[in-house]
């Protein structure tokens, strides 16, 4: 697909990201798009067709528009959501709401796991869990299959999975919430998408918590606690979730050192009850 060429000087830098920056247009309010980083050509291309796809199965989140370039970089138009907050930077602004913040984003957790999907139009989570495996060149053979065979042990579901769940791409407007940022959308069980809050929440170091989500390890940690109620119910003790969520949270290391390419034992760690 080709690109629509557009001119930066319509737009207004609006914020970055580890992928790239967003901009608002000056004129048209109700244009917002994301810009990658250079270099990324067919990363924009697959994220706009699955937004596509996504917005098209009835998810909540921004309407999709063009594939845009500027001409050294690429990225996506998307209908813009005035007055937007994420899900992390509203808590970190107003930390004594954690708990209703929380209890917010896991209740669009909880119906984004209930929606059947079409599996011939998305990825399974595990093929792509088994994909990243084969390609991870720090695990052991030993380790590979003992991972492996986790991964084909978990159960079989049709239902949505985001593929990236961070608080922070989940995004409200008023009374309006939306998921963001999902070139990673799939299928599955759900532990593998729950995992990634964990990841975001507890595993993941202070300096790492306080530069992308504007926040001390303390607060995210408490996100977690609030979600973790709401999402799995009061009567099941915090230490349950955790010993279950913790191997799911560990297969992220997957992601992590593909895009570090370099061993991360801090994460790891999670791993300890597969290998």
């Amino acid at each position: 697909m080709e690109a629509l060429k557009i001119n930066l000087d319509d737009y207004v830098h609006s914020g970055e990201g580890a992928n790239g920056e967003s901009f608002n247009h000056r004129t048209d309010p109700s244009l917002m798009m994301k810009l990658y980083n250079p270099g990324k050509v067919q990363q924009p291309l697959d994220e706009m067709l699955m937004a596509r796809k996504v917005y098209e199965l009835g998810i909540p989140s921004p309407e999709p528009g063009d594939y845009v370039t500027d001409g050294v970089r690429y990225g996506i138009r998307f209908r813009r959501i005035e007055g937007k907050k994420s899900y992390s930077r509203a808590t970190a602004d107003e930390p004594e709401k954690v708990a209703q913040f929380a209890a917010e984003f896991a209740q669009m957790c909880l119906q984004l796991h209930q929606v059947h999907v079409d599996t011939s139009q998305f990825e399974n989570v595990k093929d792509r869990y088994g994909r990243l495996l084969a390609e991870n060149p720090f695990f052991t053979t030993a380790e590979k299959d003992a991972i492996g065979r986790f991964i084909a042990d978990a159960p079989d579901t049709d239902t949505a999975i985001h593929g990236d769940l961070q608080f922070s791409n989940a995004i409200f407007a008023g009374d309006k919430r939306y998921f963001i940022d999902l070139g990673d959308f799939c299928y599955g069980y759900n532990r593998f998408d729950v995992a990634m809050v964990y990841v975001c929440c507890c595993l993941s170091g202070e300096d790492f918590i306080r530069e992308v989500f504007h926040m001390p390890k303390s607060l995210s940690t408490r996100f977690w606690e609030c979600f973790a109620v709401a999402y799995f119910g009061s009567d099941r003790p915090l230490k349950d979730i955790e010993e279950e969520i913790m191997p799911y949270a560990g297969l992220k290391t997957l992601i992590i050192e593909r895009d570090t390419r370099r061993p991360m034992p801090e994460f790891r760690a999670a791993l300890k009850g597969i290998i």
